[in-house]
Order: structure tokens, then C-alpha cells, then sequence
């Protein structure tokens, strides 16, 4: 899987700018009058393309050390394209604030500590393997998000999620059977599928802030494991290969 693993980049930085500067708008909006706004003003590339996306919204706090981090507010999306990206970012923004079931809706006053993220989402491939440990050798963290479905239960995990928390694959895969309401080890049975997609992710500095690209696959936990896949990744994204 590492070897010719080719990046999922399809936006430009200052389309990935726009779809951050839309969910915040989005969210903004609703909070304030209720209304779903329409992306009028969005690039004609926007309007027409389809991906899968993920809106996450996090608040920007202080802790006892007083070292600011930030803390998960509200994460909901879509995996599949299901109109067209500039709708679908502004929806899960939308739900993100007031529909994640872990939270209390987002308030109109927290929006000047909140950061917004944007991931795009790749359409999901389905893993053939001959047993299960095999999956182990062909998810690589930082690039791959992990879809687990059995029947009609389904369960998600982003690529940065497993980089934030530090888990390995066979930790990335439970944890993606759990939020499918199955057993941790479900993934370990041949009844269970398994789909890898990427992202390519876009998020504000600081509430209102700049926007980047958050380049999860360059993160030194993947650099250590994945050494050439991270040479491979600086020449496609047209970096310096970092040590």
C-alpha cells in the first residue's frame, strides 16, 4: 500500500480557504437567525465538484498550566458525496454545531473561541484481504482514515484522529468498530468491512485566523514509521524532504 500510494489533493489552498471561511459563515448564520445560507459567491469548481467532508469545530482553551490547546466541540460530516461540496460543507457545519449528539449545541457566543476545520474526504476503498492482520499492513496512519460497516452500522475515524491520540492501526480499526456500536475486535471477523479513504484538510489558526493546510502526514510519528512513504509525499506535494 505505501509503495505508489499517490496523495488525495484535489483544492488548492485558496479553495480550502474558501470551504473554512463558508462552514464558519454557515454556522454563523444559523446561530443567529436560523436561516441556511447559499453559497453564492463560491468558486464554480466548488459548485460542481463532489467529495465526502467533515466539519470539525473545536475550542480553543485554557488549562491549568496555562498552556491554551484545543478541544473537540463538535465533528459530523458526510463519507460520500452526496451533492455538491460547497452544500455539504455547509450542512456538517451546521450539524457539527448544533447536532453532534457528545454536545450541547454550539452557542452564538462561543464562536469567537472556536477554530473551524474542513476535511475532503476521498471516496472510500473497500480493503481485500485474505485475513484480517492484513489490514494491519495496508492502513497507514497519518494518510488513511479508516471506514468500518457491517449491515447498516458504520463507524469513522479521520486520518488525524489516529495522530492526534497517537493509536496504532489495530487501535484506529477498534476504535472505528466501537463508534459503529460493534465490539472493539469486530474488525478480526470476515463479516465485517473495511474501507480506507484520505483527506485533505484545511483549518484556521486561530478563531477567524489564517487558514492552512494541515499536512497530518507529515507529523514526526508518521516520518518515524514511514520513512520513505514521507519522501514520496514531500516530492508529490512539492516540499523539501524534512528529516
Amino acid at each position: 500500500m505505501v509503495k505508489g500510494l499517490k496523495l488525495f489533493r484535489p483544492l488548492t489552498l485558496e479553495e480550502g480557504k474558501y470551504l473554512v471561511k463558508l462552514a464558519r459563515a454557515a454556522v454563523t448564520e444559523y446561530l443567529s437567525f436560523g436561516r441556511v445560507i447559499e453559497p453564492r459567491d463560491a468558486p464554480s469548481k466548488l459548485r460542481n465538484e463532489r467529495f465526502g467532508v467533515f466539519v470539525t469545530i473545536e475550542k480553543i482553551v485554557q488549562g491549568k498550566d496555562g498552556i491554551f490547546f484545543r478541544s473537540l466541540r463538535g465533528r459530523v460530516g458526510f463519507p460520500e458525496a452526496n451533492c455538491p461540496l460547497t452544500h455539504s460543507t455547509i450542512l456538517a457545519a451546521i450539524y457539527a454545531a448544533t447536532e453532534d449528539p457528545r454536545f450541547q449545541p454550539l452557542t452564538l457566543s462561543e464562536l469567537k473561541d472556536v477554530v473551524f476545520e474542513v476535511s475532503v474526504l476521498s471516496k472510500p476503498s473497500l480493503l481485500q484481504v485474505s485475513s484480517p492482520l492484513e489490514y494491519l499492513e495496508n492502513i497507514v496512519l497519518g494518510v488513511h482514515g479508516v471506514l468500518v460497516e457491517k449491515n447498516s452500522r458504520r463507524g469513522i475515524v479521520l486520518p488525524q484522529v489516529a495522530i492526534q491520540y497517537e493509536w496504532d492501526v489495530e487501535t484506529l480499526l477498534s476504535e472505528a468498530c466501537t463508534r459503529a456500536g460493534l465490539p472493539p475486535s469486530a474488525w478480526k471477523g470476515g463479516d465485517v468491512k473495511v474501507y480506507v479513504f484520505q483527506a485533505q484538510i484545511f483549518y484556521e489558526l486561530e478563531p477567524e485566523g489564517e487558514v492552512i493546510e494541515r499536512m497530518v502526514y507529515l507529523n514526526p510519528i508518521v516520518k518515524k514509521k514511514y520513512p520513505e512513504l514521507v519522501s514520496e509525499i514531500c516530492r508529490q506535494v512539492g516540499i523539501e524532504v524534512m528529516t
